[in-house]
Order: structure tokens, then sequence, then C-alpha cells
């Protein structure tokens, strides 16, 4: 049996990952085993020398990791894009979100309001800025731990509203999905996937990536709230 194919993704992928790789098992018999931490903790395990076979991080952190040599050269591929939303407590009063100014009332209502350490939570914190509201709320800020779940926070009352990659609100219990931002302040993350620089089973991670990079992976994407890159 061919060795497994390990390799480390942030959370925002981690249930598309699941079910990719485990049609891909049953497609070819190979295993794969991916551990799914926060972004910033799985390109701070990547620097330190910890060997992966397959990365899958937002983009702009992947061609980071490529650009210090951590990534085989031409490796890196599109894997799904992932636009922002917003949750709320299940049961709670639904926001407007039509446009960018009911957005902005929205989180100047909002007693709490949680951000995560990725992506999305640096476009809300540049939204913040350029609406010259962050001081007003900084101190109804609360920013999830790497790896936390931002709808954990909505659903337990830690942040009346909540703002993270869609997929990541999908089944999280407690919480509804009061819609996507608002076109004119959407962000939409590139999640791509490629080869470590240290592989052990670097066969095996070119064929995954091309799988996972395939048509036959674009529905579970679909299913988990991206769209395939």
């Amino acid at each position: 049996m061919a060795a497994q194919v390990t390799g480390i993704s942030s959370m925002a992928t981690r249930q598309i990952l699941t079910e990719l790789c485990d049609a891909y098992r049953k497609k070819t018999g190979q295993t794969v085993a991916i551990e799914s931490v926060g972004g910033v903790d799985a390109t701070k395990r990547v620097r330190a020398g910890e060997a992966f076979d397959i990365i899958v991080l937002a983009d702009d952190a992947l061609k980071q990791l490529e650009a210090e040599g951590f990534l085989k050269a031409g490796s890196r591929a599109g894997f799904a894009n992932s636009a922002t939303a917003v949750a709320i407590r299940a049961g709670a009063e639904r926001p407007d979100l039509s446009n960018e100014a009911s957005l902005k009332a929205a989180v100047l209502a909002a007693k709490s309001i949680g951000y995560s350490t990725g992506p999305s939570g640096t476009h809300v914190l540049n939204l913040l800025k350029n609406w010259g509201i962050e001081q007003v709320v900084a101190e109804r800020l609360v920013k999830a731990s790497p790896g936390i779940p931002v709808g954990s926070l909505v659903a337990r009352g830690e942040a009346e509203l909540g703002f993270q990659q869609l997929s990541e609100f999908l089944d999280v219990p407690g919480i509804e999905i009061a819609g996507p931002l608002p076109s004119e302040v959407q962000s939409v993350t590139l999640f791509a996937c490629g080869v470590c620089a240290q592989a052990a089973n670097e066969a095996g991670a070119r064929e995954l990536v091309t799988y996972l990079t395939s048509r036959d992976a674009e529905a579970p994407k679909r299913r988990h709230g991206m769209e395939p890159a």
C-alpha cells in the first residue's frame, strides 16, 4: 500500500477536506491524514520545520511560504473561494445586510462583535477603519483564538454578531447565518494547496493536489459553502 499522505490546513477548509479525502481514499486506496488548525498556527508550524506532504491555506499565506522556500516551487494551486458571512445567535433578530450602510449600522448597534484571526478578521478590522468607527467599537470587539470558530462565540452569547468564512458557520449549533456581506464590501478569500518542500511523499501529495483541484471536487466545495477556484 502506498505511503500515507499527510497535511495541514486552516480550519476554514476542514469539512471540505474531510469529505474529499474520504472520497479520495475510496477511489484510490490512498490514505490521507490532514490536520486542521488555525491558519496562523499552521503557518508557524510549517516555518518551524514541521514536515507535511501537503499544505492548504489562504493563498496569501501559502504564497509567502512558497517565497520562503517552504513549498515546492510551482506546486501551489487554487483550491476554493470562500466568501465572508455574518452569524447571529439562533432566534435573534436578523440584521439588515442589504448594503454597506445597513451593515455599518448593524455593527454600530451590536453590543459585541466577533471576528477571527484569519483573512475575514483582517477584512472586518479594515472595514471598521475605513468607516472611521474602529475606536467607537473597540471595546466591543471579541477576537476568537486561532482555531476557535467565531460561531462558537456567537452561540455562547459572547458575540452578538460574528464575522467569518461562510464555510465555518455551516455546522455550528446554536447560530443562524444572517447572510453574506453586502457585495460592495464582500471579501472572498482564495484558499490554495501545494506540496510541502519537506514532503516525504511528494508523488502522493502531487496526485492529491490534482484531485483536490479537479472537477470531481467541485460539488463538495459548494456543499460546504465555498466555490471552486
